[in-house]
């Protein structure tokens, strides 16, 4: 066995077991009974709304990473694209110890297209640092309506507006080719967020509460940043950990939180399995075959 097959066999193991060890601290939190009550008392209508708010935050997501390519002069139909999109969010979820989505569609556009990888990766990790910055946006609008955090108004809007333009003059002066669809690439990460934002609005709905906002809108979108790193399965596990020690912090229900967690996982799941039918039809993207090695 190679090194590299050693380390992504390695790799997935870790993953599994920080999920598990996640996983097993959250159900030390919450009644599993309580859990399963909730759920069966679940609105579908509610849930099916919130599974098309996050497939529109994906298709605009994948808009968005399709500007970047225009930024380096790879130009792609946006179906091309999203299909490609769709495979990357298969291999990202369902096969983490492997290439990777992000790996699989720099492979494949290298091959295809003759674009030099370093290109697709600094197009790919800045369509990334994109959505950070979205991330970081709504967080701290956020915390103005969370009085509970004592941080003063002025302090979020001050980072927020500091860091905005470091970053932009960054861009700008560094990265120039992927500056060019600066303000629209922007605003598609804002609307992707805030997509996602109104779905977990859609699964309070569906738990049917009717409490505070807020906290839980926090506390996901704080969940994502901790999803982003590579350390568990698709996210699974480090999420419902944010979600059960943010409940304590904020007073708020425990089973709720995961509960919305645990639905927001499901429906990017259903989603990203979605993506492997190209793996059983790759002329749908062109190829002869998808190496899933």
């Amino acid at each position: 066995m190679d090194k590299q097959k050693l380390w992504s066999i390695t790799k997935l193991f870790i993953k599994i077991a920080v999920s598990g060890l996640s996983l097993y601290l959250v159900f030390k939190k919450v009644e599993l009974p309580d859990l399963k009550e909730a759920f069966y008392d679940a609105n579908p209508a509610f849930l099916l709304i919130a599974f098309i708010c996050f497939v529109v935050s994906q298709i605009i997501s994948s808009s968005r990473l399709n500007n970047f390519f225009k930024g380096i002069g790879l130009h792609i139909s946006e179906f091309y694209n999203f299909k490609i999109y769709l495979l990357g969010m298969f291999y990202n979820l369902f096969l983490p110890g492997g290439i990777g989505g992000d790996g699989y569609k720099i492979f494949l556009l290298r091959k295809k297209m003759e674009v030099k990888g370093r290109k697709l990766f600094q197009a790919i990790f800045f369509d990334r640092l994109s959505g950070l910055w979205a991330l970081g946006l709504i967080v701290s609008s956020l915390v103005i309506f969370i009085p509970k955090l004592g941080i003063p108004n002025w302090i979020p809007i001050l980072v927020v507006a500091i860091g905005s333009v470091i970053y932009y003059l960054v861009m700008r002066k560094f990265f120039r080719d992927y500056s060019h669809h600066f303000v629209i690439t922007h605003i598609k990460a804002l609307l992707v967020q805030s997509m996602q934002v109104i779905a977990v609005i859609f699964l309070l709905y569906t738990l049917n509460f009717d409490g505070k906002f807020s906290p839980y809108l926090f506390m996901f979108l704080v969940s994502s940043l901790v999803a982003i790193f590579p350390f568990t399965v698709g996210g699974l596990g480090a999420r419902e950990v944010v979600f059960v020690y943010g409940a304590e912090l904020f007073g708020i229900d425990p089973h709720i939180a995961v509960l919305i967690s645990l639905m927001f996982y499901c429906i990017s799941a259903l989603l990203s399995f979605s993506g492997i039918y190209f793996v059983f039809h790759p002329q749908a993207l062109g190829e002869k075959k998808i190496d899933i090695s």
